[in-house]
């Protein structure tokens, strides 16, 4: 089959298109013929390299997974070849305590679909029955692919973890971004008061058309003072994060008293500082959130296909075009989700 690989960590360059042979499935597999897979962060991080975190290789990335199914295990039995299928890109043990109480993401065996497994950028992938989820004509196979990480991780920060309730004022950065996208759709069905941060005039129009009350370009205006204008001073009561030392100063600048702050990323570095003093006088509750459960999936696809959530795609690439693709998201010219076509 057709992938793109990287056999060492390292820049855009490192992305391979080659033949790689086609992986085998057990009796409880399903082997998916990949019509469409999304780009996320996950991927960049992971080809970049991180310190002290192993991976297969060489490696196939790629955690969003949309296609057919091409060939079924012995003992599946609830599909067969031909079905429209996604796969879950969170694979639990689903036999332990978190896993039974639909927190998967805590499983001590969780891992993730491209990070720690092969993922979706090749003609095929496989993955356990227990994560192929049926898909509808409703959307196309690319529209499906830029739903599952993104807005199961949304809806993990802001619904599950962030308990967003109606009218609170929530900033949500990066609106140009899969999550930020996604996470605005979220809010705003929530319905919270939805504050957002982008660049340049494009991206702000179209956060404002996916329902962003109040808009900010990050790279004009100083977007904590911002927050405090529109709050009347109060703050922000949740605060949507992802990005790391290039916002977290300023987050803690305006978020309100006893305010929430929800954690999934480091897309500008893994450290920052926390004034201790200000943390416990202020009473901020600060959450590290990762990805969410397959309930919550499921959740969130069908308030996809009842069209209450959509997918916002930005572009799509051929698969062997993998690396100009993840170099348009790191020049951040994307808003909304880059797919590969396969």
């Amino acid at each position: 089959m057709k992938a793109v690989v990287f056999y060492e960590n390292g820049g855009v360059e490192k992305l391979v298109y080659t033949d790689m042979e086609k992986p085998k499935i057990s009796p409880y597999e399903v082997m998916v013929k990949v019509k469409a897979c999304a780009i996320n962060h996950l991927d960049i991080w992971m080809r970049q390299g991180l310190p002290g975190v192993e991976i297969p290789m060489p490696h196939i990335s790629g955690s969003d997974i949309a296609g057919e199914i091409d060939e079924v295990g012995m003992e599946v039995k609830n599909f067969r070849p031909g079905d429209r299928v996604i796969i879950a890109p969170g694979v639990r043990c689903r036999k332990c305590v978190y896993c039974i109480t639909n927190n998967d993401s805590m499983c001590n065996s969780f891992k993730i679909m491209g990070f720690q497994m092969q993922g979706g950028y090749a003609e095929f992938a496989r993955a356990h029955v227990d994560n192929i989820i049926p898909i509808s004509n409703k959307y196309s196979f690319e529209e499906w692919a830029a739903v599952p990480l993104v807005f199961l991780t949304a809806w993990h920060m802001l619904i599950t973890r962030g308990q967003l309730k109606p009218g609170e004022n929530v900033l949500i950065h990066a609106a140009g971004s899969g999550i930020g996208s996604a996470a605005i759709q979220i809010a705003r069905l929530a319905g919270a008061n939805v504050i957002t941060t982008a660049r340049g005039k494009e991206k702000l129009e179209k956060a404002k058309q996916l329902g962003a009350d109040q808009v900010i370009d990050y790279s004009k205006e100083n977007y904590a003072e911002r927050v405090k204008g529109i709050t009347n001073n109060k703050g922000a009561d949740l605060i949507f994060e992802h990005i790391g030392p290039d916002t977290w100063e300023k987050n803690l600048q305006c978020l309100a008293k006893g305010g929430r702050m929800v954690v999934c990323g480091a897309t500008s570095g893994p450290q920052v500082a926390v004034e201790l003093r200000l943390l416990y006088m202020k009473q901020h509750a600060i959450m590290g959130c990762y990805m969410g459960s397959k309930k919550e999936l499921l959740d969130v696809l069908s308030l996809v296909e009842l069209g209450k959530l959509r997918p916002v795609i930005d572009s799509t690439f051929p698969l062997k075009d993998a690396s100009a693709a993840q170099q348009k998201m790191l020049n951040r010219e994307n808003f909304g989700k880059i797919v590969l076509k396969i």
